[in-house]
């Protein structure tokens, strides 16, 4: 659940306080920022549901900052415009860069109460409809990913995800996903083998998610091909990936019985190194989920890091640039990242074999070692994914609660049980 309703940016402090009690009046929460940087620090830390955003202000006016969000794949949630001395030029801009609506000064209280009503349930019908890939960037190769996704999910078939190691395959997995249809994924992989029919029986309507089969046995594979088998007669969709490295032959990693029965649906994931210009938004995502995980100030990177980080191959894609940005924000003074941190972090993965960075592990660590990092991002990545509700953290990853954090405690994760014991 988002910390607030309505994000309000606009540097007169009349009109700030005026809204903000209105809506606040009606039910609304509200967050106030006075100019563009308080509104870059708010919109990470509490994830606004709307911004009314003026477009006249000192420091950096508002379509310069609404071009920025558009730019770094930040326009997830509905804009709104104000202004008292715009032309209708402007309103037309700001709308073709992404605006839902535009307000002119003095806000008539009608208007107003109407406009952030309309932009609310507009935000609300978008996430309803499982649009997840504004948390994979606004480059070229992903808007093209955004075109081939939109066709095969209607095809209503089975789908084969592809791409390299350190993709984000269940990301876009979930872009075939239809809100309120089950979404299951075995609890353990020799449940594809030991009970198929029970797994398509509990998806029957939804979404099967196999995960990456890269590295599976070819008995599991086999028993991918009998679910495949199955899955329309049962109204399941199944979607799975197959990672590898680029010049591996597919067909040398996946048995026989399964290329046979392979889905008609392929969708292909760009690798990172193609989408340089979604960096600086992975960063910032990146810095916010960890702000709100380990429960620190937010750690900002210095612009000669950023490009430093936009100027890397990324042989680990998605993975390895979180396990980076990870790191360097942990390990930061004064939560402030530059370009020599950046570049011995970068020197330090240059300087292993890629076979050696999958999914941005360093596999010439101590088994111990990398023993406990796997652990503690395999736990941090449950807890974002069930919103810090503890209870369903332990249902997810098997364990008993006080099991869990002991666990948790011994890794150094830090975690707050908000909502983890109601309902």
């Amino acid at each position: 659940m988002r910390s607030s309703d309505i994000l309000i940016v606009d540097d007169e402090i009349g009109i700030r306080d005026l809204l903000s009690e209105i809506l606040q009046d009606e039910g609304y929460t509200v967050t106030l920022a006075e100019n563009a940087e308080e509104a870059r620090q708010l919109r990470h830390q509490i994830r606004p549901a709307m911004v009314l955003l003026d477009i006249w202000m000192p420091d950096c006016d508002g379509i310069t900052l609404l071009k920025e969000w558009a730019k770094n794949g930040q326009l997830n949630m509905p804009v709104v415009m104000m202004s008292g001395h715009a032309s209708i030029d402007t309103a037309v801009e700001a709308t073709k860069i992404g605006a839902l609506d535009f307000l002119e000064k003095p806000i008539a209280l009608q208007k107003l109460l109407t406009t952030v009503d309309r932009a609310l349930k507009y935000g609300e019908m978008q996430a309803a409809s499982g649009v997840l890939l504004d948390k994979l960037g606004n480059s070229p190769s992903i808007q093209e990913l955004n075109r081939v996704l939109d066709t095969a999910i209607k095809k209503n078939k089975s789908a084969l995800l592809y791409g390299e190691p350190g993709s984000p395959f269940e990301l876009v997995a979930r872009y075939f996903h239809k809100s309120g249809t089950p979404w299951v994924e075995p609890n353990k992989t020799e449940h594809i083998v030991d009970i198929p029919n029970e797994l398509l029986q509990k998806a029957s309507g939804g979404i099967l998610y196999l995960g990456d089969i890269a590295q599976y046995s070819k008995s599991l594979q086999q028993g991918i091909a009998f679910l495949l088998s199955k899955a329309e007669r049962s109204n399941v969709r199944i979607i799975f990936a197959n990672s590898r490295f680029k010049g591996d032959a597919l067909e040398n990693q996946i048995d026989t019985k399964l290329q046979d029965i392979l889905p008609s649906c392929v969708v292909e994931i760009p690798p990172l190194r193609n989408q340089s210009e979604d960096i600086v938004f992975f960063v910032e995502q990146i810095l916010s989920e960890l702000a709100e995980t380990q429960k620190i100030p937010l750690v900002k990177f210095s612009p000669g890091a950023l490009g430093l980080l936009k100027q890397y191959d990324w042989p680990g894609n998605l993975e390895q640039l979180r396990g980076v940005v990870k790191n360097l924000a942990l390990a930061s003074k004064e939560n402030f990242v530059d370009e020599p941190e950046v570049s011995a972090a970068l020197g330090d993965m240059t300087r292993l074999p890629v076979s050696e960075m999958v999914g941005g592990f360093n596999f010439n660590m101590p088994l111990r070692e990398l023993r406990e990092e796997l652990e503690r991002r395999y736990f941090e990545y449950h807890i974002v994914q069930e919103n810090h509700n503890m209870s369903r953290v332990a249902q997810k990853v098997g364990l008993e609660r006080t099991h869990l954090y002991r666990k948790l405690k011994q890794l150094g994760i830090n975690f707050s049980r908000r909502g983890s014991d109601k309902k």
